[in-house]
This record gives C-alpha cells, sequence and structure tokens, in this order.
C-alpha cells in the first residue's frame, strides 16, 4: 500500500467513524421513542407466500422503526456433510461473504459498514442463516449486497485458507477450557455417529480434507429457493419488497434436491461415564442423554417440567438443592436442546473435585424425585408463568421477529403458533409433567462426563 492509499485509507476510516457514531445516536434515540409510545408491540400480522421458484416468504409489516431486517434461512446443515468433511456447512456459510463475482471481501466490508448495516452468515445443527440489518433508507443497497453474497459466491482460495486456520486455532484455543472439553466428549458420546455429534466447526482433521470443490458443490446443491425461506420484518410494504424480490432475487432458479439420506441413531445406548483427567480445582460435570425433536407433541409439558428440575434458575430445584442448601456450586442447570430430528438432555455443573460425587448423587436423585412424585402447584404455576410471560421476549424487536419467523416455519409449528403457545404451556397439568419425566428422563442410563483432578474427585461412578 503506498503513501496515497495509505492517505485514502485513514480519510475513509476516519468517516466510517463519524457515520457509525451518528447512526448509533439515531438508532438510540429511535428506539428510545419506540420503547415509550409502542402500545402493542407483539401483535404480528405475517403474510405468508410461496413463489413460483419454491421460496417461501414471511413478512411482518412494522413501520414503528425505519430499519428492515432479513433472515433468510437455509436447509443446509452437517446433516448433509460427509463424516469426513466435518465442518463444511460452516466453512461454506463463513465464505459466503469472503468474496463474489462483483466484490472481494474488503469491497463487501466496507460497503455493509458504508451505510451502517450488518451482514453475516452462519451454519447451526439445523440449517444455515443469512442475515441483514439495514435502515430503510439503505434497503435497496443493502438488498443488492445481501443478493449478491447468496447468488454470486466465488469461494475464493486465499480466504478459504485463511478461514481453516482461524478455526483451527480457535479449535486448539477451546481445548484449553474444561468446559468446552466436556461437552464435546457430550455430545459425541450421546449422538455417536450421527452428525449432531459432531462440532458444527468440525476438527482439525476433516477442516483439512475440505476443498473449494467441494463447498461449490455444497453451494450449488442446497442454496436453493426451493430449499429456503426468506423472513423479513420491519418498515418495508409488501409492495416494496415485492419489488426487491423481483429484481434481486428473480434470478434464484429451483432445481432438484439430493435425495435424503437417513441418518439412524442408537437410540438403546448403555450407561457411559467418561473421567478426563485435568489440574483442576473444580469438576466440570455433564450428565444426560438423547432428549426429545422439536416436533414432539410433549415438547410443551417438557419445556415446563425442565423448568422445575433445572431450567428455571433459582427457582429450579437443582439450583435450590445443589446452590442454596448444600452450597456446593454457583450455578447449576439442566436443559432440553430439540432439534429437527433428535434432542438432547443435559445438566452441567462445576464444583470442587472432593463434592463431585455428592453433586452427582443430588443430580440423579432430583431426576429420580421428579419422575416418581408429583410435582406442587406452586411450581407448576411459576413455571407456567415464567414460561409464557417469558415468550414475548422472543418477539420485541424486529431481528427477532426475523428469526422467529424463520424458525417457526422450519419447524411447520403454524404462523398462529404465536398465538397457541400460551394455551400450550397452560394446558400442561402435574399429571403430564409426571408423565414426561419418567418418559424422557433416564436416571439409570445415562452419559456422565467429567473433567477434573481425577485423584481429587475420586469418582464411584
Amino acid at each position: 500500500m503506498n503513501s496515497k492509499q495509505r492517505i485514502v485509507r485513514s480519510q475513509w476510516l476516519y468517516f466510517k467513524l463519524i457515520n457509525r457514531h451518528s447512526l448509533l445516536i439515531t438508532v438510540f434515540t429511535l428506539l428510545t421513542i419506540y420503547c415509550l409510545l409502542a402500545t402493542d408491540v407483539f401483535a404480528l400480522d405475517v403474510k405468508r407466500t410461496v413463489l413460483p421458484n419454491g421460496l417461501i416468504v414471511l413478512h411482518s409489516e412494522k413501520h414503528s422503526l425505519p430499519i428492515v431486517m432479513v433472515t433468510l434461512l437455509v436447509k443446509a446443515s452437517p446433516l448433509n456433510e460427509p463424516k469426513d468433511k466435518a465442518g463444511l456447512s460452516n466453512l461454506t456459510a463463513e465464505l459466503l461473504t469472503e468474496g463474489t463475482k462483483h466484490r472481494n471481501s474488503l469491497e463487501i466490508s466496507e460497503e455493509i459498514d458504508f451505510i451502517g448495516a450488518s451482514l453475516d452468515a452462519s451454519a447451526n445443527n439445523d440449517y444455515t442463516t443469512l442475515t441483514l440489518s439495514v435502515l430503510k433508507k439503505h434497503v435497496e443497497k443493502g438488498f443488492d449486497i445481501f443478493s449478491d453474497i447468496l447468488l454470486h459466491p466465488t469461494f475464493p482460495q486465499q480466504e478459504i485458507d485463511r478461514k481453516k486456520e482461524r478455526i483451527k486455532g480457535f479449535l486448539i484455543k477451546l481445548e484449553e477450557a474444561p468446559a468446552f472439553v466436556a461437552k464435546r466428549v457430550f455430545k459425541k458420546e450421546v449422538f455417536g455417529e450421527h452428525a449432531y455429534g459432531r462440532l458444527t466447526e468440525g476438527s482439525l482433521e476433516t477442516i483439512d480434507n475440505i476443498k473449494k470443490q467441494d463447498m461449490e458443490k455444497f453451494y450449488s446443491e442446497y442454496f436453493l429457493p426451493n430449499n429456503s425461506i426468506l423472513s423479513i420484518a420491519g418498515d418495508l410494504t409488501p409492495a416494496e419488497l415485492n419489488w426487491l424480490i423481483e429484481r434481486y432475487l428473480s434470478g434464484w432458479k429451483k432445481k432438484d434436491l439430493p435425495p435424503k439420506v437417513e441418518r439412524a441413531i442408537d437410540k438403546e445406548r448403555l450407561k457411559r461415564v467418561i473421567k478426563i483427567d485435568r489440574d483442576l480445582t473444580q469438576a466440570n460435570i455433564i450428565l444426560g442423554h438423547l432428549g426429545i425433536s422439536r416436533d414432539n407433541p410433549d415438547y410443551y409439558a417438557v419445556s415446563v417440567m425442565n423448568y422445575i428440575l433445572g431450567g428455571g434458575g433459582f427457582s429450579s430445584r437443582l439450583m435450590q438443592s445443589i446452590r442454596d442448601e448444600m452450597g456446593l456450586a454457583y450455578d447449576v442447570h439442566s436443559f432440553f436442546t430439540a432439534n429437527k430430528e433428535v434432542g438432547i438432555f443435559q445438566v452441567g455443573v462445576q464444583t470442587k473435585n472432593e463434592s463431585a460425587n455428592t453433586v452427582i448423587d443430588e443430580i440423579l436423585g432430583q431426576i429420580d424425585r421428579i419422575r416418581k412424585e408429583k410435582v406442587s402447584d406452586e411450581e407448576l404455576s411459576d413455571a407456567k408463568s415464567y414460561l409464557t410471560g417469558s415468550f414475548p421476549r422472543r418477539l420485541d424487536t424486529n431481528r427477532k421477529i426475523a428469526d422467529f419467523l424463520a424458525y417457526v416455519e422450519f419447524y411447520n409449528l403454524g404462523l398462529d403458533y404465536i398465538e397457541r403457545y400460551v394455551g400450550y404451556i397452560n394446558s400442561v397439568t402435574k399429571d403430564d409433567v409426571l408423565r414426561v419425566a419418567g418418559k424422557y428422563l433416564n436416571p439409570e442410563n445415562y452419559v456422565l462426563v467429567v473433567v477434573a483432578n481425577q485423584k481429587k474427585a475420586a469418582l464411584k461412578y
């Protein structure tokens, strides 16, 4: 870079800082006014359309703020990648913003920053998302860049190499964290060879197996309109949205998807205990097993049951017993992660090495208790009140609305899910809690992972 280029670059950076500062003040002011004046924040009028190319479009028109949020959900994930190329979906997503036929990585970043927008792409267990947040006055420019990374990625080799090294460095660094090690081993033991048992980022070995042509093939096979959901929330009329889609996404053509690969999972796995020795003062403990899929009709009863067991923070049984009464941990929690195909149940806690056995005993005891005894009226009421009362917070910004609508469509929950959710939770009875606890909690056959100073912990399990 010569001296003239350095001067231009410095001027551009100065302008970007001033522009961003001004934008933040504007947005903060608008948000303050919005929070003070809005009277019906959570009422959603959603329009669902299926375009000729198969793209599902969800639109929530809200003019309270001059901001537009866009979420594109693509049904491309680790479920679609070969085992020996684990991390392919993640790497493909990360490379979308690193170069197109019309812009290089720096140009994409600079153009997005110049209009005060944000653009991101990421993959998780079940899907890949591309998100755009942009002011209404810059929505056309935002859609131009958004459509460019979606329709014209080039996967530059130098950017692939750079991303690979960054991800590998990230994974190496994570291995220093006992909590991460416990989580990684636990997922692998619970899911076995299923894709959910792998890290979304892949491993040091599989990342090196991924080539540019693998990413191009993965993109061409799965990044299709008939395999995607486009969700938009914010200051955009239907006519304006239709015009943007016609101008920027009309060239996105549908085609046949690869045959779906059936992925079996061993649901009859027996108790397994994995002890990992580290020179630690605190034992990192995870205990759990397979859970439920998101389409399981017992999902709502399980949510209530888990809130009482360990998902309810300070009001949960695990927190009250292990933290408040026994004083053996600062935090203990349980949760069900409900994926598309199969989920997971787990309890996580950190405690002194010497108290590991006592804490594990108490976790298993509380699991056994909720399977055999009905919860109290107060526990049931508190759980319902929290789950229904906190639900609106999932819809209190346009970004959350755009993401939520895509999620609802992906899991086939129905656009009236917002209205029905409270009824689902409130219909759960003490008998339901007892039934699902007995059905989905197993105090006998579980996976137990303990990362600790094993000599001091002296585990009896």
